[in-house]
This record gives C-alpha cells, sequence and structure tokens, in this order.
C-alpha cells in the first residue's frame, strides 16, 4: 500500500478544481465570505475522505474481488457464479454513492414522481444483470465486441419507444454506476474469474465495468417504456 502514492493521486484530482474556484472568487465571481470558506472547507474534507477511501479500496476491496472472482469460478458451476456475480453487482451498486446521488436528484427534480427507492432499485438490477453477462461473456470467451454492439444496438431501439423524459436519466444513470464504489470492485471481481478461465486474462478481465455502465441505461430505458 503506497500512502504517498494514493495522497497525491487525491491531491492531483481536488486541486485544479480548487484553485479554480478560488480563482473565480479572487476575479469574477466574489461569493460571499462564508459560502467560500465552507467551499474550502469541503474540498479538505472531500481531501481526506477520499484518500481515506482509495487506501480501504486498495487493502481491502481490490484484494477481496479478485479472490471471490476466483472462487465462484472454482466451484466448477455456471448457474452459480452468475448468480454470484449478479447479487455482488445489485448490492455493491445500491451502496454507490453517486447513483444515491442521482436518484436524489431524480426525485427532487421530479417532485416525487419518480421515486428515489424506483431509480436506486431499477439502476441496480441493471448492473446485477450485466455484471453476470459479463461473468458469461470470460467464461464462454465471446468477443467484446459482439456484446457491446448488440447491447447498444438494443439499447437505441428501446430508447424509440421510451418516455422522453427517462432519456437523459438513463444514459445518466449509465455515468454514475462507473463510480469510486463500483468500479474497483467489479474490476477485480473481472480480474479473478480471467486469471482462472482465460488464457490472456489480462484482456478478458476488462470490459466488465462498460457492460456494468450499459445495463442500467437499458433498465431505465425500459423502466420509461411501461411507466405511467
Amino acid at each position: 500500500m503506497d500512502i504517498k502514492a494514493t495522497i497525491k493521486e487525491v491531491f492531483y484530482s481536488i486541486a485544479p478544481i480548487t484553485a479554480f474556484i478560488t480563482l473565480l472568487q479572487i476575479t469574477f465571481v466574489k461569493l460571499p465570505a462564508e459560502t467560500f470558506i465552507s467551499f474550502i472547507g469541503g474540498a479538505i474534507l472531500i481531501f481526506i475522505g477520499l484518500t481515506l477511501f482509495l487506501l480501504g479500496v486498495n487493502v481491502g476491496f481490490l484484494p477481496i474481488g479478485e479472490k471471490i472472482g476466483v472462487s465462484i469460478v472454482s466451484k466448477g458451476k455456471m448457474w452459480f457464479a452468475l448468480l454470484a456475480a449478479f447479487i455482488i453487482g445489485f448490492v455493491v451498486n445500491v451502496a454507490e454513492p453517486d447513483v444515491q446521488v442521482l436518484a436524489s436528484q431524480v426525485n427532487s427534480v421530479t417532485e416525487g414522481t419518480i421515486n428515489k427507492g424506483a431509480i436506486i432499485a431499477i439502476v441496480s438490477l441493471g448492473v446485477g444483470f450485466f455484471v453476470a453477462l459479463g461473468i458469461l461473456r470470460i467464461l464462454l470467451k465471446v468477443p467484446m465486441k459482439y456484446v457491446l454492439l448488440v447491447g447498444y444496438a438494443i439499447v437505441f431501439l428501446v430508447a424509440l419507444f421510451t418516455s422522453p423524459s427517462f432519456l437523459g436519466v438513463a444514459f445518466d444513470s449509465g455515468g454514475v454506476t462507473t463510480g469510486p464504489m463500483t468500479v474497483p470492485f467489479i474490476l477485480a471481481l473481472g480480474a479473478g474469474v480471467a486469471s482462472i478461465t482465460s488464457k490472456d486474462s489480462a484482456a478478458d478481465s476488462f470490459g466488465l465495468v462498460a457492460l456494468a455502465s450499459l445495463g442500467p441505461i437499458m433498465a431505465v430505458l425500459i423502466m420509461g417504456v411501461f411507466y405511467k
């Protein structure tokens, strides 16, 4: 575990936007002093929190994700591997902070018409299903390009029939699922599965996040077709 490297990574992520906002405050924007001080305090808290979070990911999430991937495939039963992958994808995404933020924003903008819990459930189901699909792709050695081509073809077909109010939510939901909680665990899971089943594990372990982000897009679009 390289603590210095993690601190440097977080600093380089936060420093540019903090410096830019500070520059705007000095030159053009002139926000109230209380608001600007709150921003600086928030930036410091984000720096501390994100550093601790990434350290936790490196210490715990990545190793356990890879070991789980190895374990579920070693059982020798495909149905068990796919079920485990679905549950892992669902549970990890429910805990994803970005998904919680999106669901809250959608609930607020629509004044409760689109329920927060429904968005979280639908997005997480989409992630879980497509994580399982990604594991199936690795096991069956299906080229990623075919899975993505078919997947996005279905997405754009469903988009023709869904409610327009769901289009933006659907594609945003694909972005928020690639957050700091979901991505490390899913990447590690894919690496663990590929290390057992594939000769080219370095190549096959990637692509699982791409499928995981496709799942919620499709799930929300389908929700928009039936939502009244």
